[in-house]
């Protein structure tokens, strides 16, 4: 497996780069059994979902279905939005080649949405978000509340951290594993009390005791170099989010939080951040980050 040169793999989408696994992670997720001859075509956006690390997979199952899988650490209540671009991104993709405009219909792929959560945080095994959740009121304008929305998203958020899905795990060998490595990574950290040392120590005793093998003998180093790059970018949105609520202490008001969230953004936009990354990360809206955008 070769890694991307501009977008870095997580370890999820680096080990689940593969079609095989992918119709086995689905059959195990969904509780049923493909053919191993159904095709599976992998059309990952890189670079859509959140910065330079890839944390999704998006593939097509026999030309009738579209999975997305984003594979996260942190629970976000803005997850079915962001779904909701990538999905349009990719039938975009899928239709480019195609006469929108036609009189005849177009048959897209049902598409379907999984958030695999392995953080540290306490979370049920699993649960649901819908992106009408986050629809405004329009009563508030003296308009109707409609019984029936005229789009939605469903997510599946469900938790694969050891010990939870214990059916998924046993439906999906790699998963598993993968979900033990993650656990002994974290507790060699805590141990180790030094993040790569933790990490060499974890892929030292998952080879000898047969969990992902094969994949750490071919890729140790580049699991490292994957899982620092993670961990790294879970530590910065931490003290992103932190730098902030300390600007708004500072002020003890408002409008000092908010002073602080558009520091940290304009801090953002000269590093080169995307406007929707400085967005989910700031709390601003998407129009207040392109007029900062305009002082720098």
């Amino acid at each position: 497996m070769n890694l991307n040169a501009k977008y870095k793999d997580s370890v999820f989408s680096f080990l689940f780069s593969d079609p095989d696994l992918l119709r086995e992670l689905y059959g195990a997720l969904e509780d049923i059994s493909l053919p191993p001859d159904v095709p599976i075509i992998i059309n990952t956006l890189e670079g859509v979902l959140f910065m330079d690390l890839i944390n999704d997979i998006s593939f097509e199952i026999g030309g009738k279905l579209v999975v997305l899988i984003e594979h996260q650490s942190s629970i976000n209540p803005n997850m079915p939005l962001r779904l909701l671009m990538y999905i349009a991104r990719v039938y975009e993709k899928m239709m480019k080649d195609k006469k929108q405009y036609s009189s005849k219909r177009i048959l897209i792929p049902r598409p379907e949405f999984f958030v695999l959560y392995n953080g540290t945080a306490p979370y049920p095994d699993e649960e649901k978000m819908w992106l009408s959740e986050a629809f405004e009121n329009p009563e508030t304008l003296g308009l109707s509340q409609k019984a029936e929305f005229a789009l939605d998203l469903e997510v599946r958020v469900i938790n694969i951290n050891e010990g939870h899905n214990s059916a998924i795990a046993r439906r999906c060998k790699k998963l598993a594993e993968y979900s033990a490595f993650i656990a002994k990574v974290r507790y060699f950290e805590r141990e180790k009390c030094n993040k790569e040392a933790g990490m060499k120590e974890a892929i030292k005793y998952c080879r000898e005791n047969d969990i992902l093998k094969e994949f750490l003998e071919e890729n140790a180093t580049e699991v490292i170099n994957m899982l620092l790059a993670e961990w790294n970018l879970e530590d910065a949105k931490e003290v992103w989010r932190e730098e902030a609520r300390e600007e708004g202490r500072e002020e003890g008001l408002e409008e000092g939080l908010e002073k602080g969230r558009e520091e940290i953004a304009q801090n953002m936009l000269r590093k080169g951040f995307s406007f929707e990354q400085i967005a989910e990360l700031s709390g601003l809206d998407i129009e207040r980050v392109r007029e900062l955008s305009n002082r720098i």
